[in-house]
């Protein structure tokens, strides 16, 4: 549907499994912010997040749904903060929380897109070309 394509070579599924997506017990408030934690580093535009628990919440709940900010677990530091696009909520995923892009061998895979848990949309996060051609560059420099 999202016209994405995950290909990873026979060791690329090892790291997809390490990942371990997002933590069964991510937590939400009234204000739609979920705690997730990550077992391998993750990207969002311009960014990478080590492993660890992150809030991702809307930064204008009651007005601009599509603004998304994505801070540390006590909110003391914000990662990102950017427009995203409002996209539907796959049928059969309905517990996920995040669906992810393609990533080479040693890099952080990006994420696509985020689900806030209380409803039928998610927030597909916008990688502009650059973001890609860095990752691509520094995957041909090690």
């Amino acid at each position: 549907m999202f016209g994405h394509r995950l290909l990873f070579p026979p060791f690329g599924v090892g790291v997809l499994i390490a990942i371990a997506v997002v933590s069964t017990n991510a937590q939400t408030t009234i204000n739609r912010t979920a705690y997730l934690t990550f077992s391998a580093p993750v990207a969002l535009p311009g960014v990478s997040l080590g492993t660890g628990t992150y809030a991702f919440e809307l930064a204008d709940p009651l007005g601009d749904l599509s603004f998304v900010r994505v801070s540390s677990r006590d909110k003391s530091k914000v990662y990102y903060m950017g427009f995203t696009e409002l996209v539907s909520r796959p049928p059969r995923g309905r517990s996920a929380m995040v669906s992810f892009g393609e990533a080479a061998s040693g890099m952080p895979v990006p994420i696509s897109v985020w689900y806030p848990p209380d409803g039928s949309s998610g927030r597909r996060f916008l990688y502009r070309e650059t973001d890609r051609t860095t990752a691509a560059r520094l995957t041909t420099t090690r």
